[in-house]
């Protein structure tokens, strides 16, 4: 229950699930398990975690959706999920952790819209949300975070895009499944 930092990084051994129980680690400020083969879900448990600066989840086959506990983490700096197979939508609840850093969630299968809470993470450095299935239009909100150039090419997201979107990331976007934007402006004349 006193442990500090879990860094299980790399062990190409190391498979099964992430058990539930790892909510009591309460002192926690590390959870490294980065490249890994880890399976199932990413247990709710994880939001009992509230000293957790670090989770870095990456390289596994992690399935399920990103819990809406994570948004508990308030001390939170790094948020590392990339390179799994994470299904759902990025929890709203994701706006609370205010002292983020990075937010690192490419080459998952989340779908869904990209919450405008997102926003509130004006420490945000480095958010990678590329090479999902993400829709709608990206919130205006996103300029108010650090990154100057959020990374969202290979999803469908829709124009109007914020303009702190780069002219390459928009080139990337598969926009088919939008409403053509010139229709859209007829739409409100």
């Amino acid at each position: 229950i006193n442990l500090n930092r879990l860094w299980l990084h790399n062990c190409q051994h190391f498979n099964g699930e992430i058990p539930p129980e790892i909510g009591g680690l309460t002192n926690l400020s590390w959870l490294r398990l980065g490249n890994n083969q880890l399976s199932g879900e990413i247990p709710s448990e994880i939001g009992q975690l509230i000293n957790l600066e670090t989770i870095q989840l990456f390289n596994n086959q992690l399935t399920g959706e990103i819990p809406e506990s994570i948004g508990n983490l308030i001390n939170l700096e790094i948020l590392e999920l990339f390179n799994n197979q994470l299904t759902g939508e990025i929890p709203e609840s994701i706006g609370a952790l205010i002292n983020l850093n990075n937010l690192v969630l490419y080459n998952n299968q989340l779908t869904g819209k990209i919450p405008s809470e997102i926003g509130n993470l004006i420490n945000l450095n480095y958010l990678y949300l590329n090479d999902n299935q993400l829709t709608g239009q990206v919130p205006c909100m996103i300029c108010n975070i650090a990154d100057p150039i959020p990374s969202l090419f290979n999803n469908q997201l829709c124009p109007p895009y914020p303009d702190c979107i780069s002219q390459s990331n928009i080139d990337s976007f598969d926009t088919t499944g939008c409403v053509e934007y010139s229709e859209l402006q007829g739409d409100f004349n």
